[in-house]
This record gives structure tokens, C-alpha cells and sequence, in this order.
């Protein structure tokens, strides 16, 4: 077969795809005409593989891990049970990184346990299932292996890197492993090992290995992504979950790692939590693309760590006023972050984190505005709450970033913790300011890399069709 020939039959599977069939011709037709040719076309093939799945792109579930579709999901636990464990976490997340903030050659910031939407992968080849967070705040994926030293109990068998064809460990001489690891360390087989601690004591302890990664069945497999092989792990990881897939900013982040074949795109669309028997969405590649009536974008600001995704919040509006984050205070979070990227947007953080003072205006105002009953959170993790009262009249509060407002629904601002009790989902921050999911439910939030922003567009997530 000539080059021309080959040219057009992938001109003509491209151009004139079935849309539910086109992954699937694509591979079939490689492998049914790969026979036909010597390996010098072969070479062709696999990069005419690789331009058609960029011009794709891919969608996952994305589950809420408290779903009742969720392997995580525990049925013994309340509603509110779960909510509190949740709230809990966001405090302990921040916490993690701040530290991390001081720290930029760290990479990875956070246990599965910590999270809060799950997805899918494959390792491997033969391809092994891996559940875990889809974490922005996070770069390193890894997943638990044989042989175990010391493992924390799951229920899905360990990957055995064994029976992969496709893993490879970096060798500690290796760039890779100068470059994308904290410190660099070596194991008795002179493999480049990693270690990672994380805020709660848990941790991780490994090799750094390349090996191949899907992301479903109907897509595209992508060989020789840098991924954790864990063979000491221990802490408060739940037993449902093997590891952690990193989508942060960092060299070893999952994203960065697929960005030329996805063009630098991915966005997601998170249902609410209390919808427990619906999925959302994660998409990367061209199809994630924020676009359409009512989109606005900010810009993606660069900071260290690389790992986070830093926004600049101007202000916030409730009702017809509007108060200014960068206001003069002896506030050490807006003193740090006075300018440009004061803020990290993460799907892992359940409540949105605001500096403490610039956080009491906001609160201030609402309790002018409120005409409610005000109550204690008796698990004293937020700091405003009313007795749940049907007539209670939310202002609507605008998140005014740079170059985007974002108008907020009642049910990004106000949680019912309790059956009589709802609490402002805000929280004053010591240590770094987070915008967290509870902000972002109901929002199509996509990443766009190479143009350096984040778009945000109002969106029914359990309706989104892709």
C-alpha cells in the first residue's frame, strides 16, 4: 500500500466519521490494514493514531465518592455523617498546602481519602482498573503494587508490574527522574525512588515507572506516562480506592504528561454531592472546550508550586455591594498573594477558603442581609449557620475574578449540614485561599493550558451530554 493510499483512507475515516464509531474504526482499521504493510508505514500509522485522538478527545464519569454509586460510598454512615467528614476535610486540605506553598520543589499534596470525585483509569498491558480522586491539587498518579512491604488494605487485587508488558522503572540516573521528583533518591536496584508524606501522616513510598495509561475502552491508550508504583503506603486511605490521579499543574501531573496529544484541554462538570444516584462528567482534549452564550474566562496565573492552579479574585458581591480582596489588612494570605494568583481553584476542597478578614466583611454583610435564625454548627466547622427555614431569602454573591463574574447559586453557598440547620459554605482560611467544588457544582469548568485560563460556564451537570 502507497503513502498516498494510506493518506486517504485516514483522510476519509476522518472527515466522514460515524460519531459513535470513529475511536473504534480508528484502532480497528490500524490494526486490519497494518497487516498489509512493512514496518516502514507502521511508523505512519501510529502518528496519524495520534493526530486523530488529539482532534477527539475523551470523556469519564466523574463520581462523587459518597455517591451511592461510589465504591467509597459507606451506607452505615449518615447523610450529615458524610457531610461533616467532607467539611472536616477541606480544613485539613488547606492546611497541606500551605505548607506546600512554602515548599516548591514538593509535587504531590494529597491522599486519596481527601478527595471528593472519582474516575477510571487503566495501567498497564494488559490494562489493570484504577479507581481514585480526580484531584487538581495533585500531581503524582499512583497506584498500590506487588511485592508489598507494607500496604494499606484494598479491596481490588495489587498491580503486579509483572504482568505488565508495557512497565518500566526510571532508572536513578535517569533526567526523568531529576526533574519531575522532589529529591532525588535511588533503591538497592538503583530504580528512582520517590516518598511522599502528606498532611494527615499518610504517605507513599515507591518507584517512579513509565507504563501505559487508558482512559476507557472506545479511547485512545497512552504509553510511557511517569506513574507511581507504591510499595510502602500507609494512613487513612479508604480500602475501596488502589491510589490517586493527579491533574495538578507539575511535571509529573497526568495532564501535563497528555498535554500535546489533548492541545492543553481538560474541564469537568461536578453534580451536586446530594444527587447521589448521578455521575458527572471529565473531559480532555478539543470536545472540552468551554465555548457558548454565558462563558467567562480568567486567567491562569504561574506560581510555585507548579502543582496548584492559582486565579485572581478581585472581589466579591453580595446583593448591590461589593467588597474588595485586596484591601489594606495584616491578613498574611493577601499579603503573600496581594497581587496576581491569590487563589487556588481545586476540585478536591469541598468549601471555598477565604482570608480571615477579608472573610468577616463577607460574613458581615450576610448577616445584615439574612433575616433568619442564627445557630452554632455543633461541629464547629463553619462559621455561619441559620436554623433551615424554607422562607430564608439567599443573596445572590458574585465571584468577580479577573476578567470573569461568576454568579453563584444558592446551593454553591448555603449546605444543609442538618435537616433544621444550612451553613454559609465559605470558611476563613489561615494558611492559602481555595475556591472549592460545593463553588463549582453546576458549572462546565474547563482548563485550557496553552491559552493559560479557566472558562466557567452555568451548566445542569447531571444533563450534560457529550
Amino acid at each position: 500500500m502507497s503513502p498516498s493510499l494510506v493518506f486517504s483512507f485516514y483522510k476519509s475515516l476522518f472527515f466522514n466519521p460515524s460519531p459513535r464509531t470513529l475511536i473504534y474504526l480508528q484502532f480497528s482499521s490500524i490494526m486490519a490494514v497494518s497487516s498489509l504493510v512493512n514496518l516502514h508505514y507502521s511508523f505512519l500509522f501510529i502518528c496519524l493514531s495520534c493526530i486523530i485522538a488529539a482532534a477527539l478527545g475523551f470523556t469519564v464519569d466523574l463520581i462523587h465518592r459518597d455517591s451511592i454509586l461510589s465504591p467509597l460510598h459507606n451506607p452505615t454512615k449518615t447523610h450529615w455523617e458524610r457531610l461533616n467528614d467532607a467539611l472536616r476535610r477541606s480544613t485539613i486540605r488547606a492546611r497541606h498546602f500551605g505548607a506546600l506553598a512554602t515548599r516548591a520543589t514538593v509535587q504531590s499534596s494529597v491522599v486519596p481519602a481527601r478527595g471528593e470525585y472519582l474516575m477510571n483509569i487503566s495501567i498497564g498491558n494488559p490494562p489493570v482498573t484504577l479507581l481514585g480522586i480526580a484531584d487538581t491539587g495533585s500531581d503524582l498518579t499512583w497506584t498500590q503494587c506487588k511485592p508489598c512491604v507494607r500496604c494499606f488494605r484494598q479491596r481490588t487485587p495489587l498491580f503486579d508490574p509483572k504482568k505488565s508488558s508495557s512497565f518500566k522503572t526510571i532508572p536513578c540516573g535517569s533526567p526523568l527522574c531529576y526533574t519531575n521528583l522532589a529529591t532525588k533518591t535511588c533503591n538497592s536496584n538503583g530504580a528512582c525512588s520517590y516518598y511522599y508524606s502528606y498532611g494527615d501522616k499518610s504517605y507513599t513510598n515507591g518507584v517512579l515507572a513509565s507504563e501505559t495509561i487508558t482512559f476507557g475502552s472506545h479511547t485512545p491508550s497512552f504509553p510511557e506516562l511517569l506513574v507511581g508504583c507504591g510499595h510502602d503506603n500507609g494512613g487513612t486511605f479508604n480500602d475501596n480506592g488502589s491510589g490517586i490521579i493527579g491533574l495538578g499543574g507539575g511535571g509529573l501531573s497526568l495532564v501535563t504528561q497528555i498535554k500535546p496529544t489533548i492541545g492543553g484541554k481538560f474541564s469537568y462538570c461536578l453534580v451536586p454531592f446530594f444527587k447521589t444516584s448521578l455521575v458527572g462528567k471529565i473531559s480532555f482534549g478539543p470536545e472540552a472546550l468551554v465555548s457558548g452564550p454565558g462563558v467567562v474566562s480568567t486567567p491562569l496565573v504561574r506560581k510555585n508550586p507548579s502543582t496548584f492552579y492559582y486565579l485572581t479574585l478581585e472581589s466579591i458581591g453580595i446583593g448591590n455591594k461589593n467588597f474588595n480582596y485586596q484591601r489594606s489588612t495584616s491578613s498574611k494570605i493577601i499579603s503573600d498573594y496581594a497581587k496576581e494568583g491569590n487563589i487556588i481553584i481545586d476540585s478536591g476542597t469541598t468549601l471555598t477558603l477565604l482570608p480571615e478578614e477579608f472573610y468577616q466583611d463577607i460574613e458581615n454583610e450576610l448577616k445584615k442581609t439574612i433575616k433568619a435564625e442564627p445557630v452554632e454548627d455543633p461541629e464547629g466547622v463553619m462559621s455561619l449557620c441559620y436554623k433551615n427555614d424554607a422562607d430564608m431569602d439567599v443573596p445572590i454573591i458574585k465571584m468577580h475574578f479577573a476578567g470573569a463574574e461568576l454568579e453563584l447559586k444558592p446551593a454553591n453557598t448555603f449546605v444543609k449540614v442538618q435537616n433544621d440547620m444550612v451553613c454559609f459554605a465559605m470558611i476563613p482560611a489561615t494558611e492559602v485561599a481555595i475556591f472549592g467544588n460545593l463553588a463549582q457544582m453546576d458549572f462546565l469548568v474547563g482548563y485550557d493550558l496553552e491559552e493559560g485560563k479557566v472558562s466557567f460556564k452555568s451548566t445542569n451537570c447531571s444533563q450534560l451530554e457529550v
